[in-house]
């Protein structure tokens, strides 16, 4: 398969799953912002964020304050943030055009007609009358594409570059997802959040993973933070895990493999063996904090080790 054509495939994946995760944050956040708290607080979680999509700077460029509505529109439909919901479904939309060879005609359908559907929707002002029914739509529509990429589409290259855009996406963004909750006490002031509105932070974290239900199936008691991280850290048989979605990446390298991917392969293959192997304890021990940036901070380089063995390189774009 040509690089370019895998770039494609892979960055449509990528975008889909962003949309869907940036969904998710903005959900947990929006329900944290809805329940007895002080200002400050509520201000903090809005802030980290940002400062976990490494946003924060682009935002305080266009915003005095730190307002839910501010920080709903700029991560929602801003199209000057590339990282926004609109933005990503608009990249996911033109990578899909750029490859419709490669795709079924179900597949480009259905990430065509999200596209089209975000933008009557946001001109119809769903964030204004119910930001929350827009976020489900697109973890709906995200879902959708995915079913129908696994109903429809040949279990060939182009079938495993998209996996492989979707568990990077997904491992990075589950990472940030359960930091912003730590990113959020060291930002705020106040010493202790009240353990009551604690219990609902954390259950907002696993509801924004579909994780809720999960996590009572698991271990049938009170949710603590230890359990949360090992749920989302370790947990191998639950899809949205960091150890899962890594199985998923090693196993899917090993399959396209080339001549000069050993590098990537050895990347992949150790990230994937510390999760397998590792104890939620000894992580928190080390500071989850500390574990959860460098964590993304070698997904990032697997994934830019991608690009440099199947894809077209991310270097070229600096050199532009």
């Amino acid at each position: 398969m040509l690089s370019r054509t895998a770039d494609h495939l892979f960055w449509m994946a990528r975008y889909i799953e962003r949309a869907e995760n940036t969904a998710r944050m903005l959900d947990a956040n929006y329900q944290l912002s809805l329940l007895p708290q002080s200002d400050e607080y509520a201000e903090a979680g809005w802030r980290a964020m940002l400062s976990i999509s490494e946003l924060s700077g682009n935002y305080a460029d266009r915003h005095a304050g730190m307002k839910s509505r501010d920080v709903i529109a700029f991560m929602s439909r801003d199209p000057d943030n590339l990282s926004s919901i609109v933005s990503c479904l608009r990249a996911a939309r033109e990578n899909a055009r750029a490859v419709r060879f490669e795709i079924t005609t179900e597949l480009w359908e259905s990430i065509n007609t999200t596209w089209l559907d975000c933008q009557r929707l946001l001109k119809e002002g769903i964030l204004e009358r119910d930001p929350r029914e827009f976020f489900e739509w697109v973890k709906f529509r995200s879902h959708l594409s995915r079913g129908v990429e696994s109903g429809t589409m040949v279990k060939d290259a182009a079938f495993y570059f998209m996996r492989l855009g979707t568990f990077i996406e997904r491992a990075d963004n589950t990472a940030r997802i359960l930091d912003v909750k730590f990113e959020m006490r060291e930002q705020s002031r106040e010493a202790v959040a009240p353990q009551s509105l604690d219990y609902y932070h954390w259950a907002a974290v696993l509801r924004s993973v579909s994780g809720f239900e999960v996590y009572r199936k698991v271990y049938r008691d009170v949710i603590t933070p230890e359990r949360v991280a090992g749920l989302l850290i370790l947990y191998r048989d639950w899809p949205r895990s960091l150890a899962a979605s890594l199985e998923e990446v090693q196993q899917i390298i090993g399959r396209v493999r080339i001549a000069g991917s050993g590098q990537t392969e050895r990347l992949a293959t150790q990230l994937w063996s510390e999760l397998r192997d590792g104890s939620i304890r000894d992580i928190l021990r080390g500071g989850l904090h500390e574990y959860l940036t460098s964590f993304l901070a070698r997904v990032n380089a697997l994934a830019s080790s991608v690009s440099s063995d199947f894809l077209v390189p991310l270097v070229e774009e600096s050199a532009a």
